[in-house]
């Protein structure tokens, strides 16, 4: 189970093991709101609760600035999944303008696309093929891309992401 770890303004920072978490509250360094009460912790004297989102007792000042790095993994869960030329399942990247002719390893640039889209369009853009993207690429923001490991978020952390949104 992984804990959602907030700063004392209740803004989304990370996501833990419980184990790292348990170890916060117990070195008071944080406090729990919300735990898992279908499975506790057993310790050698004490009954402890599990717990599902912390918040830190120092406030931690997150940057506003913090831009999403460019990862193929990123760019493939931006999209979906999908083909941006097709619409059918996606399992390579491709740059919309292509990199020999200046394009750039950006959000702004790089779709997702099939197998057989990316080898028929090869080395040239979607306009000299008469396509249209049925997506906009643009950088991914709000917390589930800001905090790592929120993108299979517990039912417990969606009040405190959504917050954050």
């Amino acid at each position: 189970m992984r804990t959602l770890v907030l700063n004392a303004g209740y803004e989304p920072l990370a996501v833990v093991s419980f184990k790292r978490a348990l170890v916060l509250v117990m070195n008071e360094k944080a406090n729990i709101i919300e735990s898992d009460d279908t499975a506790p912790v057993w310790g050698a004297s004490e009954v402890y609760d599990r717990p599902a989102v912390i918040v830190l007792t120092r406030y931690v000042h997150l940057p506003r600035a913090r831009r999403v790095p460019v990862t193929r993994r990123g760019v493939l869960r931006r999209d979906g999944n999908r083909c941006a030329y097709c619409g059918r399942s996606a399992n390579t990247i491709d740059h919309v303008i292509p990199r020999s002719r200046g394009g750039q390893d950006s959000w702004e640039n790089l779709v997702a696309a099939c197998v057989k889209c990316n080898n028929v369009k090869s080395d040239r853009t979607p306009q000299e093929m008469g396509w249209n993207l049925l997506i906009r690429p643009t950088a991914p923001h709000g917390p589930t891309w800001v905090v790592k490991g929120s993108e299979r978020a517990e039912p417990a952390w969606e009040p405190y992401l959504a917050m954050a949104a």
